[in-house]
């Protein structure tokens, strides 16, 4: 029996000046979606980083009160290398993130004091395809968004926001879920994969914790060429980052 032919991926539009990345800890971006954040920054076109948490659980051997600014400095630096300059952390607690209305307020407040024409997350499938579960914070975080980038245009909902300044953006086009299992489209990163590369090497300490570890997640070439690889092949160049799109207009 033939395997079944697999999708090619669609370009995504980059036809936008802003884009908003919400994700749940340190490192969500560079597993994948930094190499396209360099090409969009050398574009001339701004990305703004929220993280939810500051991924202060995210190294087994050192404690979170001591984990979470540094995992934070790394981020910062990390974002750095990909032309990001404004990096935000909402204070929620690492592997404990819940779905919920103070998330999608806090994450509405964030799309109208930034007004981006994108909102991009991580995958928030149960699954990153196959058997390969998603983790929970990446599917709380990655629904909200694509909620609070909806409520950031309704000014009936959390109307506090009103109160604190922020008046309603309806501007945001699409909500893009990066990796995601259910990617449609890509985009080119083999001129900037080496820049993506390098931001994921810039979370020193996280990597050195999943080196003690095992698994390919620690190599930050070696994995990123192996989700690039399959990816650009969909897209028909060396190097891609998928995303699934939402349409919001």
């Amino acid at each position: 029996m033939s395997e079944q032919a697999v999708e090619p991926y669609q370009p995504v539009d980059e036809d936008w000046q802003t884009a908003l990345a919400v994700v749940a800890h340190p490192d969500d971006m560079e597993y994948g979606a930094a190499a396209a954040v360099a090409r969009w920054t050398s574009q001339g076109k701004k990305v703004v980083y929220v993280m939810v948490t500051s991924g202060e659980a995210g190294i087994d051997s050192m404690d979170p009160e001591e984990c979470g600014p540094l995992r934070e400095a790394e981020q910062i630096a990390s974002a750095r290398v990909v032309g990001v300059d404004v990096v935000e952390f909402l204070g929620y607690p690492d592997g404990m993130v819940e779905y919920g209305l103070p998330l999608r307020r806090d994450i509405a407040r964030a799309v109208r004091r930034h007004r981006p024409d994108i909102v991009i997350t991580s995958n928030f499938r149960d699954t990153y395809g196959g058997t390969a579960p998603n983790q929970a914070d990446h599917i709380a975080v990655g629904r909200a968004a694509l909620d609070g980038a909806r409520d950031a245009g309704n000014r009936w909902v959390f109307r506090e926001l009103l109160a604190e300044g922020h008046e309603p953006w309806n501007g945001v086009r699409q909500v893009w879920a990066a990796a995601s299992p259910e990617s449609g489209h890509a985009v080119d990163t083999t001129e900037h994969f080496d820049l993506g590369v390098a931001s994921l090497e810039e979370h020193k300490a996280y990597l050195a914790g999943l080196a003690g570890m095992g698994g390919t997640m620690a190599d930050a070439r070696e994995f990123l060429e192996g989700a690039g690889r399959g990816a650009g092949g969909r897209l028909g160049v060396r190097f891609a980052a998928p995303f699934e799109v939402f349409p919001l207009r």
